[in-house]
């Protein structure tokens, strides 16, 4: 018997699960503008273990969302990932960002595009079939009219670019599931399941989130 905690911490949604031979048995979890992954992680951990019946001792992985995201939401969760793997002295697996979010659209055909936010017109973005193979890797791209107008079939996409994406991508087989804005933990049961029965884990000193873009501080503009 496998349990394993799944945390996704990439975007604004803080999000913990306990997933048993990759069914998801409980999942707490909060999208908040003001990032509250610093406060609200550690008592979701200790939560949906309690209430799940089981002890930390019972895990036998921690999987990690690698990103894309928020460079600070990745390093929480990696931070924490890692702490409870050293101490627990289990795996570490490491789940990419873009595949939770498109396993959130259960759709049978088409192309599942999921976007995260990344300033302006920029998105990180990924191309993934109805059963979730991946057909275009993750990148960093500025969506335009042109975007995505060689596919021919069905895509949906998924992600928290809706709002201003949706008036530029207006081809009639685009389809916006606007209710699946970010990943969520709950999404993560088969992936994290799958990569642990085949021993696909990472490095737990050497692992490092999968930011794609650097990093870049920014202050805020005096007022003239």
């Amino acid at each position: 018997m496998s349990f394993i905690l799944n945390i996704e911490t990439a975007t604004k949604n803080c999000s913990v699960a306990i997933a048993k031979n990759g069914e998801t048995v409980l999942c707490k979890e909060i999208a908040e503008e003001g990032y509250s992954h610093a406060e609200k992680l550690h008592v979701f951990i200790e939560e949906v273990i309690a209430e799940s019946g089981i002890s930390v001792h019972d895990l036998t992985a921690i999987a990690v969302s690698q990103g894309p995201g928020s460079y600070t939401g990745l390093r929480i969760g990696v931070s924490a990932a890692k702490g409870l793997c050293f101490a627990l002295n289990i795996p570490l697996i490491a789940v990419d960002t873009l595949l939770t979010l498109a396993a959130q659209a259960k759709v049978s055909d088409g192309k599942i595009i999921p976007m995260l936010d990344a300033r302006r017109m920029e998105v990180y973005s990924a191309i993934f079939s109805a059963g979730l193979e991946t057909e275009r890797a993750v990148q960093a791209e500025v969506i335009d009219e042109n975007s995505f107008q060689d596919i021919t079939e069905t895509v949906y996409f998924v992600g928290d670019c809706a709002e201003k994406c949706k008036p530029v991508l207006t081809k009639e087989n685009f389809i916006f599931l606007e209710d699946i804005k970010y990943p969520s933990a709950a999404a993560m049961g088969k992936i994290s399941y799958d990569k642990f029965k085949i021993s696909d884990t990472v490095d737990v000193a050497y692992f490092e989130p999968y930011y794609l873009k650097d990093f870049m501080m920014t202050t805020p503009s005096k007022k003239q």
